[in-house]
């Protein structure tokens, strides 16, 4: 209490559950000059109202594993702070009524298991014996996870207060932070109405306030508050105490137990947003008004499934806004546009879940200065430049909110918000029939409709409505020549005195050849892990051309920036909307391309992985002898004004040659064939290339050092902990998705990073990595016996040790 000192090392403004959990982790790791500022009490904003469901199972392992350390957590800190924690190890249900919902339930069991969680799946009779109060007539099943519960959202933020002050760190209330003032980029220090703070780091966990208070520096933190109603009812006969918290996601409603009573709360199809321009300064342990008309869509619900609301008396119905995102997931991390300034926000109504292991994570990423696993799914670099644009967050953000209890349909498209950032090429491309997904805010085409048939998604845990489609655009790539459009991809242009030296310690690979030449190379966190895996162009001495994912542009070029050696006078230049990028693709692309231009495309004048200015059509365009879906082919990099001419010059050399246009899922899958990999999915910062089948692309043994070199050599040492293989399924009817449990000789030994369907080797393909702490040998990798876990179904599966399709050769690996 009190003052606040004029210096501290970290200070973190917010004092609900997430900056009281940040502090105790930084004080825990030895960081003794913690101070924390909130502006009116600790838990006033959000905290106090939250309902304290707390579960674990996410799609995403490192976040499964953030809110496993939750629980954990919170069964041990009363025992170290004296305080109660009100938590309560109850175990969650979530039930199905339909076919579809009862899908997606053995999918999330077969990932429970994946992921090492215990995870049973109920008939509706062992439901409702679990949960006695609710009618089962209309369930097709449910799923329950022990180790969910409950907790009381004050009692533990207090208990974590209290923790963070027993190891030395320093609390002020009544203290708001007005702004703050940057020296060279970097937080140097926070002003408060209490005076000023000199600090190293400071950490923005102001919940609803985050965004304005992020506004003042510059920095975009792209949260929306909505409005979230919960009633509490009072004590119901029967009701026991120790009765699992229950998830009734077709009917859109939640309960738990609650001083012998019930919380119930939802998510509206149509929610509310509140305080469009920013949350009042003065809304301190404030709630909204009750709207029981706009929560009777919910009410009913409820009690169809617990007729017993009907007959009980309701303490008070709650109305509190929370912050949500755009996409559903919180926010970590430190911001790409403020060195030093750290972010954790934007819980989406489940920051007691995962307050725990949000703290403990951000606390040493501040610690280490970079993420402590892969924690990319919730990192705050996932945004761009539209993330920024209020409105758009709020329209997104309503779509997310009401999706909150929808099925997660395997590559659902959201429609909020559409379109927005569109190449040269959306127009045509839309009347030859393409269905378009959106990535970072780009119109894509997934996948092309025949004359005739609408070009919409029809989702499925089976086979997609758009597999036949697919699989025309993946065979014509194998056996002729497509058209894709990759504009969206992100590209950057590092250049100055002294890229050289700059690219040499960020890029793992072979990136110091002559002019002329493109390297597929990752750029390597301290712990070796993969931060980057993208293709650098070496245009001239002092020019090179850096060609990553569409989602991955904030990521990646602030780890570009932030690992430049200091001293080097280099720039780094986003070039992503100055070029459009047209791929042809397939073994006829030679011809395609020959037609338009004088060059001489053979491969010995224009070798794999050779980059050249041509005249094509006339006009200039950067090709690049590379592609995405091992056949020949070449990425043409042209101006965007140039693209659609282009565009249709290819189309019409390429007529006799049945040229088609291909998306990006026909793309998935014949990078699946030949083995490539997806950052985020199979290659994260917690893989290293070695463990990736990728030490091949690394200059390991070269005396030029670079970053994440010296954990390369050392894991060199001792056998692998784990390493990515391809398995395949030979059933039709098997469906793979990612996230199916490894099984190797009868045992759980890791899950698929990657699955789907290839076209031209007739089968399901599967990446992931087989884990064994006592190292992954090749020897010991082939003698086993493998099968998949398939939404809890074991089903055979075959290790492939190399590429299922090689172009070179035409031939298939049966």
């Amino acid at each position: 209490m009190g003052k606040p000192p004029r210096q501290a090392q970290v200070v973190i403004a917010g004092g609900g559950i997430v900056g009281c959990s940040t502090a105790y982790h930084l004080a825990k790791l030895g960081i003794r000059d913690v101070l924390l500022l909130e502006r009116a009490r600790l838990t006033s904003g959000s905290t106090f109202h939250a309902a304290g469901l707390v579960g674990q199972l996410r799609s995403e392992p490192t976040i499964t594993e953030l809110l496993c350390y939750s629980v954990e957590l919170y069964e041990s800190l009363e025992a170290e702070t004296g305080l109660a924690t009100g938590w309560k190890k109850c175990g969650g249900l979530r039930l199905a009524c339909t076919e579809d919902r009862w899908a997606e339930l053995r999918r999330l069991a077969t990932t429970a298991r994946s992921f090492g969680l215990e995870m049973h799946l109920l008939s509706p009779t062992e439901a409702r014996d679990l949960w006695p109060l609710m009618k089962t007539d209309d369930l097709v099943g449910a799923a329950f996870l022990p180790s969910d519960g409950s907790a009381n959202p004050t009692d533990i933020t207090m208990a974590l207060a209290r923790g963070a002050r027993m190891r030395g760190a320093r609390i002020v209330e009544n203290c708001s932070v007005t702004g703050l003032k940057l020296h060279k980029g970097a937080v140097a220090t926070v002003e408060t109405n209490l005076g000023s703070i000199r600090c190293e780091s400071f950490v923005n966990c102001c919940g609803q306030w985050a965004r304005q208070l992020g506004e003042i520096s510059g920095v975009t933190i792209p949260t929306q508050s909505m409005e979230h109603q919960y009633l509490v009812t009072e004590p119901i006969q029967g009701l026991g105490r120790d009765i699992p918290t229950l998830r009734d996601p077709d009917g859109r409603t939640y309960f738990k137990e609650e001083v012998g009573g019930l919380v119930m709360g939802g998510y509206e199809p149509n929610p509310r947003p509140w305080a469009r321009d920013g949350a009042p300064q003065d809304f301190v342990f404030q709630l909204l008004e009750e709207d029981f008309q706009h929560f009777q869509q919910l009410a009913d619900s409820a009690m169809a499934r617990v007729p017993a609301l009907a007959r009980v008396g309701i303490r008070k119905l709650f109305n509190g806004p929370e912050a949500f995102t755009p996409d559903g997931n919180f926010i970590l991390g430190e911001a790409p546009e403020v060195r030093n300034y750290f972010v954790g926000a934007g819980f989406n109504a489940f920051g007691i879940a995962a307050a725990g292991g949000a703290g403990k994570a951000l606390a040493e990423w501040i610690v280490s200065g970079e993420a402590p696993s892969n924690l990319w799914p919730v990192d705050i670099r996932r945004f761009s430049r539209h993330h920024g644009d209020r409105r758009w967050v709020e329209e997104r953000t309503r779509e997310i909110y009401a999706k909150h209890y929808t099925i997660a349909w395997p590559q659902e498209e959201h429609e909020s918000g559409r379109p927005l950032r569109r190449s040269p090429l959306y127009g045509v491309l839309a009347s030859q029939g393409a269905c378009f997904g959106e990535k970072a805010g780009w119109e894509r085409p997934n996948w092309f409709a025949l004359p005739g048939q609408e070009p919409r998604d029809r989702y499925s845990f089976g086979r997609p409505g758009c597999f036949d489609a697919v699989g025309r655009e993946h065979l014509a790539t194998r056996e002729k020549v497509t058209i894709a459009d990759e504009t969206s991809f992100s590209k950057f242009m590092v250049l100055g005195p002294d890229a050289e030296a700059a690219i040499a310690w960020i890029c793992a690979g072979r990136v110091l050849r002559s002019p002329g030449h493109v390297t597929y190379t990752q750029m390597l966190n301290r712990r070796g892990g993969i931060e980057c895996d993208l293709t650098v162009a070496r245009l001239s001495p002092q020019r090179f051309y850096i060609v990553t994912g569409t989602a991955f542009g904030t990521h990646d070029k602030d780890w570009i920036r932030r690992s430049i050696p200091r001293g080097l006078n280099v720039s780094v230049v986003d070039m992503t909307s100055a070029y459009a990028v047209i791929a042809l693709m397939g073994p006829r692309s030679r011809a395609v391309l020959g037609a338009l231009c004088q060059d001489d495309l053979g491969s010995r004048s224009f070798p794999f992985g050779a980059v050249r200015e041509i005249i094509v059509a006339g006009t200039a365009a950067m090709a690049l002898r590379v592609t995405y879906v091992g056949e020949l082919g070449w990425e043409l990099h042209v101006p965007t004004d140039a693209a659609l001419t282009l565009y249709q010059a290819l189309k019409e050399a390429g007529a006799p040659h049945g040229i088609s246009d291909a998306g990006y899922r026909a793309i998935e899958s014949l990078r699946l064939e030949k083995g490539y990999r997806v950052w985020g999915q199979d290659v994260t910062p917690d893989d290293t290339p070695l463990e990736a089948g990728l030490g091949w692309a690394t200059r390991l043994r070269s005396p030029i050092p670079f970053q994440g070199q010296e954990a390369l050599r050392r894991q060199l040492r001792s056998p692998l902990p784990k390493r990515l293989v391809c398995l395949t399924v030979d059933h039709p009817d098997i469906c793979l998705l990612g996230r199916e449990t490894i099984i190797r000789n009868g045992r759980p030994v890791g899950w698929l990073t990657s699955g789907g369907w290839g076209y031209t080797v007739e089968r399901n393909i599967g990446y992931g990595y087989v884990r064994r702490p006592r190292g992954v040998t090749l020897q010991w990798l082939q003698a086993g016996e493998y099968q998949l876990e398939v939404a809890t179904e074991l089903v055979p599966a075959r290790l492939r040790p190399k590429a299922l399709y090689d172009p070179e050769n035409k031939r298939v690996k049966a």
